[in-house]
Order: C-alpha cells, then sequence, then structure tokens
C-alpha cells in the first residue's frame, strides 16, 4: 500500500520511475496481491495508464488483465476494470475519458491534466490500427478468452456488461472474421449476444446493436442464427418505439442490422417476408403534407428504410423470391405508400431519387405492379400520369443528374417484360392517338431525342429503345411514326430522322444513343432492316465511318456502326436487290475490311464502361459524360457480336452450305421433336405405368388386407356355424374335433367348403322330413274333413239325425201341453177346494148333491194322478233325449276342436317349412358368394406368385393320407 500512497499521493522525494517501470510495478501487484482491494487499485491504475502507454500496457498487462478476468469473477468492480483496460489498449478510436470521480486516479509520472491530442495524421492511425490488431490477434490466440468474455456478458451487472460489449465490438472489428468463427462454434454464443436487445438499460441495448452488425457482416452462418433468434421482431418493436423513420441514431442503427442480415440472404429474405413482416414497413412510409425542415436524421433513416425496401426486390434476387415479394408489398399497400412520396411536394431530392428506385424494382417485371403504376397520376390541374411527370423531369437538363438517371430507371423497369406497357408508349407517337391538347410520353420522348440536351438524347434514345424490347410489334409500328421537320417539307420517318441527326456529327453522347436504339429497333425485324437500307444514304454513312481512322473517343462509335451494319447483314431478307446480304459482306470486303470490321466491332465490349454497365440493370454512372451504356444494349451486344462475325466471314457457298445445314438441322429438329414428342409420351407412359404399379402395390396391401378380413370373416362364420350345429344337434364334438384338425391341416377354405356342404345336406334332410310330416297332417285334416261331410251329407246319418231332431221336438211339445193341462187341473182343483171351504159355513146340502161333488173329486185326483205319471216318463224321455244331444254336441265339439287343432299345426309346419327353404336359400348363396371369394383370392394370391392347391389336390392328398393310414394299420 505504501507504493500506492506514493503513486496516488503526493510528490514523493528521489527520481521519478518511467511509464514503464510504473506499469510493471502495477503488473507485479496484480500478479502477486493476496488482497482483493490491492489487485482492484492495481487494476484501475492500469486502466488510467492504458491511454497514453497502451503499447506498454498492452505488452506487460494483457495476461494479468486475462487471469483477473478468469479468477476475480465475484467481485464486479474489478472485472469492470480489467475490462475497461483491455478495451482502452484493443480499440483503435481515439476517444475521450470517460471515467467516473471515484476511477480518477492519474499517477505522479503521469501530468495531472489530459494530454491534448491533436488529430492524428494518416501514419499515426495507421500506426494505432495495427497496434490494435496485433493485440486482438494476441487476445483470440486463445479461443477460450472468447468464451470467457461472452460468459461475462451474461451478468447483468452494468459495469461489466456493458465493458463487455464494447470489448467484443473492438474485437470483432480488428478480427472480424476470427472472432466470428470462434463465436460461431461457442454454444449459445450468438444466443447471449442476442439478450442484449432485451436489456433494459438503452446504453447497453444501443452497444448491442453496433456489437451485432459487427458480428454479422459478411457472415451468413451467423445471419440466419441472428434472424431465427426472432431478431427481425425485436429490431421492428424497437424501431416503433424509437419513432420509426422519426427516430434518432437508434433506428438507424437497428436499419443498418437489418440489412445486413436480408443483403444477399436468400434464406432470412424469405423468413422475413413469410414472417409477414413487410407489413409492418408500411407505417415507416407515411408522411403528411407538409414536408418541409426534415432532419437529417430523419433523412438518414428514410433512406435505409428505401434501401431496405430495395434488398427485398433487388433484380440480383431469385425471380421467384422478387415476384413473392413484390405481389406482398402491392396487397399490403407498400407500393401505394411509395408512390404517395414519390407524387409529394417537400420531399428532399435524394428520399425522392431513392423513392424513384424503389418504387422502380417494386414494380419490374411484376404485371400488376405495373399496371397500378400506370394508373397513378400527379396531383396536378390537370392530373396527368405520373410517367408523364416523371419523363419530364428525365429530359429536363435543369433536374439532378441522379434524378434524371433514377427517372430512367424507373421508366426502364416499368417497361421490363411488359409488353402492354411497351404499347402503350408506342401509341402515344402514332398519327391516330396523338392529342394536341395534352402532353404524352411519346412527345415527351421525341422532344428529348431531338433536343440540343446530348444527355436528354441518350436517355430519352434509351427509353425508346426498351420500348421496343423483345416486341417485334412494336418495332413494326415504330416505323409508321412520321415527324415534321419544318414548314413547307414533307413529314420523315423517326427512323430516318435517327440516321439524319448522326449524319450531322452530333455529340459522342447523342450517336451512341441513337446507334443502340437503331440497333435495338432493326434486331430480329427484317421489316426495320428493309426500311433501313431503302434510304441509299445510310449504308455508305456507315461504312464511311467505319473505314476512317479517327481518334480514342470515335472508336465507340466506329463499333456501333458496324454492330448496325452487321446487324443489317444478318437479319437481312434479301427483299432489297441493291443490298443483299452477298452485296452488303463484298461491300465490307472492299470497302472496310474484314478483319478491320471484326477488330471495329470488338471496340465495343473493350470500352472500360460497357462491363461496368453489363453488372446490373440500374444505371449508375460517376459523371453524365460516362454515361454511355445501357445493361440490356449490353445483352443484345453479347447475343449478336458472335454470330454478326460469322454472318461476315462466310462466302457464298459457305452460306449456301449453312443454309443446307440448316435445313438439315431444321430436319433433325423435326425428327428431335419427334422423338421428344414420343420420349414424352413414353415418359407419361412410365409415369402412368408407375403410378399403376403404385396403385398396384397399394391394391395389394389392400388385397392382404381384405385376405386377413377374410380370413377373420371365415372364422366368425365357423364359430356361427358351430353354434348352429350345437343347436341342431347334429354334429358330435369329436368331429367337429376332427373336422377342425382337418381344417388346420387342409387350409380354411376346404374347411369351410366341406362344412357348409353339410350344413346343406342337414337342412335338406330337415327339410324332407319337415315335408312329410306335413303330408301326414294334410291327410289327417283331409280325413277328418271327409268324415265331417259324410256325417253331415250322408242319407242314413241324415234321416236318423232328422228323426231324432223330429222326437226330440214332439216330445218337447207334448210335455209343453202336458204342462199346460196339469196346469189347468190344478187351477180346477183350487176351485174345488175353494167352493168346498165355502160351503162348510153355508147350510146343509141335500146328500144327493155332496155324493156327485165327491165322484167328481175323485175322478179328477185320478186324472190328475195319471197325468202326473205320464208327466214323469216324458220328464225322464226328455232328459235322455237331452242326454243324447249333448253327448252329440260333445262330439261335434271335440271334432271342431281337433280340426282347429289340426290347421294350427299345419301353418306352424308350414312356417318352418318357409323358414328352412329361407336358411337353406341364404346358405346356398352364402356358399356361392365364399366359393367365389375364395376362388378370387386364389387367382389374386396366384397372380401374385404364391402357391396354391386346389381343392381335387387337397382331396386326392387327404385320400392318399387316408390309404396310407389304413397300410398303416394292416401293417
Amino acid at each position: 500500500m505504501n507504493f500506492f500512497r506514493g503513486v496516488m499521493g503526493g510528490q514523493a522525494a528521489g527520481p521519478q520511475p518511467s511509464g514503464a517501470e510504473t506499469i510493471q510495478k502495477l503488473c507485479d501487484r496484480v500478479a502477486s496481491s493476496t488482497l482483493l482491494e490491492d489487485r482492484r487499485d492495481a487494476v484501475r491504475a492500469l486502466k488510467s495508464l492504458s491511454k497514453k502507454y497502451r503499447m506498454e500496457v498492452g505488452t506487460q498487462a494483457m495476461d494479468h488483465l486475462i487471469n483477473i478476468l478468469q479468477t476475480d469473477r465475484s467481485d464486479s468492480e474489478i472485472l469492470g476494470y480489467a475490462l475497461d483496460t483491455l478495451y482502452n489498449i484493443i480499440c483503435n478510436d481515439e476517444e475521450e475519458e470517460q471515467d467516473e470521480s471515484e476511477d480518477a486516479v492519474t499517477p505522479l509520472p503521469v501530468s495531472g491534466k489530459r494530454k491534448n491530442v491533436s488529430m492524428p495524421d494518416e501514419n499515426a492511425q495507421k500506426q494505432a490500427d495495427d497496434l490494435g490488431a496485433q493485440f486482438t490477434d494476441k487476445f483470440i490466440q486463445d479461443p477460450e478468452h472468447i468464451t470467457l468474455l461472452l460468459t461475462l456478458l451474461e451478468e447483468f451487472d452494468f459495469h461489466v456488461r456493458w465493458p463487455g460489449v464494447k470489448l467484443l465490438t473492438a474485437l470483432l472489428k480488428n478480427q472480424g472474421v476470427q472472432v466470428q468463427g470462434i463465436v460461431l462454434v461457442s454454444p449459445m454464443g450468438v444466443s447471449r449476444l442476442m439478450d442484449l436487445l432485451a436489456d433494459s438499460r438503452e446504453v447497453i441495448r444501443n452497444d448491442g446493436l453496433l456489437l451485432l452488425q459487427q458480428l454479422t457482416k459478411g457472415n451468413a452462418a451467423i445471419q440466419k442464427i441472428v434472424a431465427f433468434e426472432n431478431a427481425f421482431e425485436r429490431l421492428l418493436d424497437i424501431i416503433t418505439e424509437e419513432g420509426s423513420s422519426d427516430g434518432g441514431i437508434v433506428v438507424e442503427d437497428c436499419l443498418l442490422l437489418l440489412l445486413n442480415l436480408l443483403k444477399n440472404n436468400s434464406s432470412n429474405q424469405n423468413f422475413f417476408k413469410e414472417g409477414s413482416y413487410i407489413q409492418r414497413m408500411k407505417p415507416w412510409f407515411e408522411v403528411g403534407d407538409d414536408n418541409s425542415g426534415w432532419s437529417a436524421q430523419k433523412v438518414t433513416n428514410l433512406h435505409l428504410m428505401l434501401q431496405l425496401v430495395r434488398v427485398m426486390v433487388s433484380p440480383v434476387n431469385s425471380p421467384g423470391a422478387t415476384a413473392s415479394c413484390q405481389k406482398s408489398m402491392y396487397q399490403c399497400g407498400l407500393l401505394q405508400q411509395l408512390c404517395t412520396i414519390l407524387m409529394a411536394t417537400g420531399v428532399p431530392a435524394d428520399i425522392l431519387t431513392e423513392t424513384i428506385n424503389t418504387v422502380s424494382e417494386v414494380i419490374r417485371g411484376s404485371q400488376v405492379n405495373q399496371d397500378y403504376f400506370a394508373s397513378v397520376n400527379a396531383p396536378s390541374n390537370p392530373p396527368r400520369p405520373a410517367i408523364v411527370v416523371l419523363l419530364m423531369s428525365m429530359v429536363n437538363e435543369r433536374q439532378p443528374f441522379v434524378l434524371r438517371c433514377a427517372v430512367l430507371y424507373c421508366f426502364q423497369c416499368f417497361l421490363y417484360k411488359n409488353q402492354k406497357g411497351q404499347g402503350e408508349i408506342v401509341a402515344t407517337l402514332l398519327p391516330s392517338t396523338i392529342d394536341a391538347n395534352s402532353i404524352s410520353a411519346g412527345q415527351l420522348l421525341c422532344g428529348g431525342l431531338f433536343s440540343a440536351d446530348s444527355l436528354s438524347n441518350w436517355c430519352a434514345a434509351v427509353a425508346l429503345a426498351h420500348a421496343l424490347q423483345d416486341n417485334l410489334t412494336q418495332k413494326e409500328q415504330l416505323l409508321r411514326v412520321q415527324l415534321a421537320t419544318s414548314l413547307g417539307k414533307p413529314p420523315v420517318s423517326l427512323l430516318q430522322q435517327c440516321t439524319n441527326i448522326l449524319s450531322q456529327g452530333s455529340k459522342v453522347q447523342t450517336r451512341v444513343g441513337l446507334l443502340m436504339l437503331l440497333c435495338t429497333w432493326i434486331s430480329n425485324c427484317p421489316i426495320a432492316v428493309t426500311h433501313f437500307l431503302h434510304n441509299q444514304e445510310n449504308v455508305p454513312f456507315l461504312t464511311a465511318q467505319i473505314s476512317e481512322n479517327l481518334g480514342e473517343d470515335e472508336r465507340l462509335v466506329q463499333g456501333l456502326c458496324a454492330l448496325l451494319l452487321g446487324i443489317c447483314i444478318y437479319y437481312n431478307d434479301n427483299s432489297l436487290e441493291n443490298y443483299t446480304k452477298e452485296k452488303l459482306k463484298q461491300l465490307i470486303e472492299k470497302r472496310i475490311g474484314k478483319e478491320n470490321f471484326v477488330e471495329k466491332l470488338g471496340f465495343i465490349t473493350k470500352h472500360e464502361l460497357y462491363s461496368r454497365a453489363a453488372q446490373k440493370p440500374q444505371p449508375v454512372f460517376p459523371s453524365p459524360e460516362q454515361m454511355l451504356f445501357d445493361h440490356e444494349f449490353t445483352k443484345l451486344v453479347k447475343e449478336l457480336e458472335g454470330v454478326i462475325t460469322k454472318a461476315v466471314h462466310k462466302s457464298t457457298e459457305e452460306e449456301k452450305k449453312e443454309e443446307e445445314v440448316k435445313k438439315t438441322l431444321e430436319q433433325h429438329d423435326n425428327i428431335v421433336t419427334q422423338y421428344k414428342e414420343l420420349i414424352r409420351e413414353q415418359d407419361a407412359q412410365i409415369q402412368e405405368l408407375k403410378e399403376q404399379v403404385a396403385s398396384m402395390t397399394s391394391e395389394n396391401e389392400q388385397m392382404q388386407t381384405t385376405v386377413t378380413q377374410q380370413l377373420s370373416q371365415i372364422q366368425q362364420h365357423k364359430d356361427q356355424y358351430n353354434i348352429l350345429k350345437l343347436k341342431l344337434g347334429k354334429e358330435n364334438q369329436s368331429q367337429s374335433n376332427s373336422q377342425g384338425d382337418g381344417s388346420q391341416m387342409n387350409g380354411l377354405q376346404t374347411e369351410e367348403l366341406s362344412q357348409l356342404r353339410e350344413e346343406v345336406e342337414e337342412l335338406r334332410k330337415q327339410h324332407s322330413l319337415l315335408q312329410t310330416q306335413l303330408d301326414d297332417k294334410d291327410a289327417l285334416i283331409n280325413t277328418l274333413k271327409s268324415g265331417a261331410s259324410q256325417t253331415a251329407d250322408g242319407p242314413t246319418g241324415g234321416s236318423d239325425n232328422t228323426e231324432l231332431l223330429q222326437e226330440l221336438e214332439a216330445l218337447r211339445s207334448q210335455v209343453q201341453s202336458q204342462s199346460t193341462e196339469i196346469n189347468q187341473l190344478k187351477t180346477e182343483r183350487q176351485d174345488l177346494l175353494r167352493k168346498a171351504e165355502a160351503g162348510s159355513s153355508d147350510t146343509a146340502v141335500p146328500s144327493s148333491d155332496g155324493s156327485l161333488d165327491g165322484a167328481k173329486m175323485a175322478e179328477l185326483e185320478g186324472r190328475l194322478t195319471a197325468q202326473t205319471s205320464e208327466n214323469h216318463r216324458l220328464e225322464e224321455e226328455v232328459k235322455r233325449l237331452s242326454e243324447s244331444r249333448a253327448e252329440l254336441e260333445q262330439q261335434l265339439a271335440s271334432s271342431t276342436s281337433t280340426v282347429a287343432i289340426l290347421q294350427t299345426e299345419k301353418t306352424k309346419l308350414q312356417t318352418e317349412v318357409q323358414e328352412s327353404k329361407k336358411e337353406q336359400d341364404d346358405l346356398l348363396m352364402l356358399l356361392a358368394d365364399q366359393d367365389q371369394k375364395i376362388h378370387s383370392l386364389k387367382q389374386r394370391l396366384k397372380e401374385l406368385g404364391e402357391t396354391v392347391e386346389d381343392e381335387d389336390d387337397l382331396d386326392a392328398r387327404d385320400q392318399t393320407d387316408d390309404d396310407d393310414e389304413e397300410d398303416e394299420d394292416e401293417d
């Protein structure tokens, strides 16, 4: 501690140690001190010396500082000092010290005031960069140091996490590729860094953005990992929270990181589109009516946002991915929002230029987007199409050069693969569609084509060439365009006017533009070639231009003239006698020379600006003077240069041979076409057969399943059959077991057939038995019916019955009459008795009357007694006859009951017979179906290559087995 008192306290007597000696003592203190406070003070002192004595601290203290990071993990303060010190010696940026008051320790050898450092010159900065690279290499020699640093970033303490983020960022700046490789293989390395975006402390989150920017530069693997760690969602949320385009530097950092993740990374672009993040970009481009006073940060943010849109629809992306993104941008309204900015007032020039470029690539090659753009009108009075307004800017020489280039690019993208748009542009030049009261795109292009400004000439010529690109119809239509040159002179065609301007010797840029237009116009269009050659001055002009020995600036014009003349040869249909292919080649050979012609033709591709224009579709030029080549024209040159060279060198005989070869090739092509068609048919047949094989395989699997199901059903039928046998009592258990064993030995199909046949035989026997019983019952019923009929209808039986009934009726009448008579006698007797009782009470009656009355009484009583006996006899006879009748009635009732019982039995037997017949029919149908199924399954198994024995073979084998068993028994 005395050392620190001397260093940090007042001046000590004696010679002062040098900076290197002080650093060495501090390093020894860090390495040897056992107290944490001593080590912490020493590391803090090293931090304060690390900027002035960067070399010494880095050389002597780096290992000790790394050791502190490994051993003193529990003390966040010393970790923070160590990380800050490492950052100071590795970082190459000149930054001011931001030490807190308790950290501001200045040793005696160092001045108490901060040294004023002037801006380093180039050499000093280079030395500093080299020093940072050296210390970075030393630090990352052991990959575990980076892993240790990633581990420290998990610490939540601000004094550890923030210096760690800055140190890792500095390492990535100095040796990005090596550090990226270490982080990539480190477990959860990228995920730990992604957690920085979720830190609630903005300074760590913002520095985390800078760290991820450095980490994702040029490393597609890390870019994919970061993207799939939900980076898009987090970054877009931060942009929204910070105010989108109105936000600060944080929004810019987020946009730069998004550009790193998406540029030239098709996987991340697809993930961004599939995650519906394109829709979240639309609110970025909502601008108000008042667009004045944009801050520099807003301009930067919006510029980066437009670049982000362009990355998604860049022409260098795959066509499918670009088309999908273009569709999404139209559907979510992003294209409409960009067109609103395009037509708004007060938008800064650089933002307007970038917006035009962005709209260009959003509509390029997309018919729907191109149609929408064609319908956009500028907010003017009267409204004008956006295309017309943009073309007005392109041909206006007072507009900025980059803006005019952007408009040309937009017009090219609008016409790219858009034959409908090409037709609309060419139609505005035709006499039948010209409207004198309005400005059209065709008028603007013609005005620019023949204006005094060479850049306008070039832009208009290139724009018009794109209206003819790969469109034979519009090339022929443009031949109809007539131009009025001056009063009193007849109109001239547009084609002739272009050649007239060429012959007048205008600026190189103008002539290059016109030659590119003419080459595009007449290529692959024999009618246009004929019109061009019809003018007698054109060919001499071209040959004169090619044959002259001009300066370096004119060599490109000579090459383009050679190309134009070569196109006239290659696409010549020999309709003009003076300018046939052969005569033009002879002219070249006499006036120019074939070798010279080919050499001049090669000037085009050798030009330094040619390769630059061939790289990408967008016209980007440092200055207007270098604006000479168009991207699409370079494709045309590449396509035609070789064929024109061959066409010029060929003789007439070679051409004839070539024509013959062409005919032969055409024949061969026809043959090849036929073979191709045959191959296509065979491919279709093969495909069909493959499908059939697949279907047969599937059907085979289904049949196997069906066989399994049939076996299960057969087993079920067997169980049902066994139950039926138990119910009928027609099968013995031993026979069932033996048949079961036989079925297992002979196969399920044979077992089922034999069982079903036995069941049919049993049902037939049962049917015969029931039929016999039914016949017996019918005979009995008929016998009873005939007996009853004979009893009722026979002569003897009928008369006896009738007499018996008549006698019974007579007796009943006699009994009734006797009963009546008896009642009368009883009445008379009662009257006599009443008179006798009355006479006893009167006077005496003579005796003779009395004797007479007594005789009457006796007579009456005798008659009454005889009548009573007779009555008793008749009653007994009636009783006897009633009993006989009752017996007859009982016999009749018994016969009737017997007939009813027999009739019921007959009905029941008939019902049983019908049920037996129905069951027999069902079993026969089941047997037939089962036979059919077994037969089809056998056929299927045979088709599939399985060995199946027929029933006859099985029976023969069973018979053979039985014979063998009998022989064994006999033995």
